[in-house]
């Protein structure tokens, strides 16, 4: 995907002599990032020598919360379940499985849902139950979402109902209404909208409704959530080499209060950045990047993930997980960085 950015893009390349991780050479965007650096990391995945690890989704145990968990996608493979240490502590196979998010139901149980690539022509989603004591993913079935290739998937909850935003690779958005109550789970096409290019990352905000997807080359929309909202796409920030250089990637919020406050991160996948937006009026905060230090850096990031809330000592404001698309010695992983890190480093209260 970088390579694609650095030929697309007309911004001039950094010095050789400036890369120090012996990753791809990123480009300069016209902003500067604030640093931070990660307070952990997850154990690689199994798959080596390859553009494997993907998407994170983080469950925050509001009892016990250094026993919370996080899923993520090997892409090749199948799910792993990290603790807070970064021990795998469950791995499914289930093939190639792209992007995840995850909801807690209540009585139905914790839902992950992850897009699933396994038929490039016919998008599914698979459907497992998260058991928080033992960090095992049961599975409950394939739900088919239409033609075209899996990549993207965000969850959304309304009016008691469980919603997944397929994103198709050719740009394509179906909402699907679930339904868990019956043996295995089902799906109902709600409705479809569209950008124009291969598209990924999306989240929704369950506050105030909208639903926010990641074209790649071109930029981040913002759509209305609801079942019965407009269908138009309205842009909210491009990927022109200043706030954010393509490809843009992973999307993820920090919510704050039950308002509109908080923020939006978004993936510069292009130059190793995060670029954040004040989610109450879509205004740019700032860029940042996990920078070297003990556990490394990020590259070419993925997805990435936030859940706010007191996740023990080492991220006491809030949790960030971000894939690290370049982890030498070893495969791709997973980085943890602490909001309160990152907050500090963009100045923002």
């Amino acid at each position: 995907m970088l390579a694609r950015a650095l030929a697309l893009s007309m911004l001039p390349l950094a010095a050789a002599g400036c890369a120090t991780t012996g990753a791809q050479v990123p480009i300069v965007p016209t902003t500067p990032a604030a640093s931070v650096t990660a307070r952990g990391e997850t154990e690689a995945v199994a798959t080596a020598n390859a553009d494997a690890a993907d998407d994170p989704a983080i469950w925050r145990n509001p009892a016990d919360p250094v026993a919370s968990l996080i899923v993520g996608t090997d892409k090749k493979a199948g799910l792993h379940v990290y603790d807070l240490t970064g021990k795998s502590r469950f791995f499914i196979d289930a093939g190639r499985v792209n992007n995840v998010d995850l909801k807690d139901m209540g009585p139905l149980g914790i839902i992950v849902a992850a897009s699933d690539r396994n038929d490039k022509l016919n998008a599914r989603l698979a459907l497992f139950r998260l058991d928080p004591a033992t960090a095992k993913l049961t599975p409950l079935g394939i739900v088919p979402v239409g033609a075209g290739e899996a990549y993207g998937v965000c969850l959304y909850r309304s009016a008691g109902k469980l919603h997944a935003f397929n994103v198709i690779k050719d740009g394509t958005i179906r909402q699907v209404e679930l339904d868990l109550s019956g043996a295995a789970p089902t799906g109902k096409l709600l409705r479809t909208m569209k950008l124009a290019t291969q598209s990924e990352g999306c989240v929704a905000d369950e506050r105030t409704h909208r639903l926010y997807v990641a074209e790649e080359d071109i930029g981040l929309w913002r759509f209305d959530a609801r079942a019965d909202g407009s269908t138009d796409a309205i842009p909210m920030a491009k990927a022109d080499g200043a706030q954010i250089v393509a490809d843009t990637e992973g999307v993820t919020l920090a919510p704050e209060g039950d308002g509109n406050g908080g923020y939006l991160i978004v993936s510069s996948q292009g130059d190793h950045a995060y670029a954040v937006y004040r989610l109450s009026d879509d205004r740019f905060v700032g860029r940042f990047r996990i920078a070297p230090g003990k556990l490394g850096a990020t590259e070419e990031t993925d997805g990435i993930d936030f859940a706010p809330g007191d996740f023990g000592p080492g991220y006491p404001g809030g949790l960030f997980v971000a894939q690290d698309g370049y982890n030498p010695p070893k495969a791709q992983n997973f980085k943890l960085a602490a909001w309160d890190d990152i907050k500090a480093a963009l100045k923002i209260d």
